[in-house]
């Protein structure tokens, strides 16, 4: 599954047994799991070099017994993640949590879409962030802006200058890219 998970507190970690194991430190704030890296939100009374062994000492550990990062009850039979808004008792969790683009509505978003694929998601997943389209009207893109980049203070920077510069370029009728909180 593709689908990059944000859980914001132990309670919304229950389909995900690793989120549940990183909300046993004391000083995880919040946890985002993408397909290929995973984003951990601190407290601010601890410096990253006071933790970082002892988290990526965990991480290494974990992952190498082959524990699972989601759990079984997440996915139905088919191995597909099961759609926000269904229910189940015998589900774990609901995965309202999911991070995802909005369903475009019409050609220019699109567009929009295909562009935030193609150009912006895999520079900002490097840095262990996500930019998550919400919506178009009347020439301004919104934006959800998840994982490092919902903490990053050059955030602002990145989508005014960098987001927006592509935006416009590939399509024209953008005239601004807000951030959604």
């Amino acid at each position: 599954n593709s689908t990059p998970l944000e859980f914001l507190s132990p309670a919304d970690a229950k389909s995900s047994p690793l989120a549940m194991e990183l909300f046993k430190f004391p000083f995880v704030k919040s946890v985002f799991i993408a397909e290929n890296y995973i984003t951990i939100f601190k407290d601010d009374k601890l410096d990253w070099d006071d933790i970082i062994l002892e988290l990526r000492g965990f991480l290494r550990e974990y992952l190498s017994l082959e524990k699972p990062v989601l759990s079984s009850a997440f996915f139905p039979v088919s191995g597909s993640p099961i759609p926000s808004g269904e229910t189940g008792e015998e589900r774990i969790g609901e995965p309202e949590y999911a991070v995802e683009h909005a369903v475009p509505q019409g050609e220019l978003e699109i567009k929009i879409v295909n562009v935030l694929e193609q150009y912006v998601r895999p520079a900002v997943e490097q840095d262990g962030g996500m930019i998550v389209f919400k919506s178009y009207k009347e020439g301004v893109v919104s934006l959800l802006m998840r994982g490092a980049c919902s903490g990053c203070p050059s955030s602002t920077i990145t989508l005014k200058n960098g987001i927006a510069a592509i935006l416009k370029k590939f399509v024209p009728e953008v005239t601004d890219v807000i951030s959604e909180t």
